[in-house]
């Protein structure tokens, strides 16, 4: 039984998708059900299950998916127009890959949550 991730096998091209950018600790891709015009999934190269498992020393990856958010949403002209930032933990908040990624939505005007 294979217990790498849908993100994990994509990172070692045994899935393909095309990787929209890459640094030392993360990698990001557009989502496949895009929820707005711009819907990037910013994920980090270590599997993390969730927020909840989340160590001191995975603070280098969080910094750098909130650093590469900034960066993409700038190079796909939404940081001024404004984007949303999602990390969903768990089932009922509709995680649905274990492990952590980073929604970057926006392009559009977005539902008030």
């Amino acid at each position: 039984m294979n217990n790498k991730s849908i993100f994990e096998l994509i990172l070692e091209g045994e899935i393909n998708s095309d990787i929209i950018y890459e640094n030392g600790y993360v990698f990001a891709i557009n989502d496949i059900n895009p929820v707005a015009k711009v819907h990037i999934l910013i994920i980090p190269k270590k599997k993390i299950e969730s927020i909840n498992f989340i160590e001191e020393e995975d603070t280098k990856y969080l910094a750098q998916m909130f650093l590469t958010a900034k960066l993409l949403a700038k190079k796909y002209g939404i940081s001024n127009s404004g984007y949303r930032l999602i990390v969903n933990t768990n089932e009922n908040a509709g995680q649905t890959v274990f492990h952590i990624h980073m929604h970057l939505i926006g392009g559009e005007k977005l539902k008030n949550i």
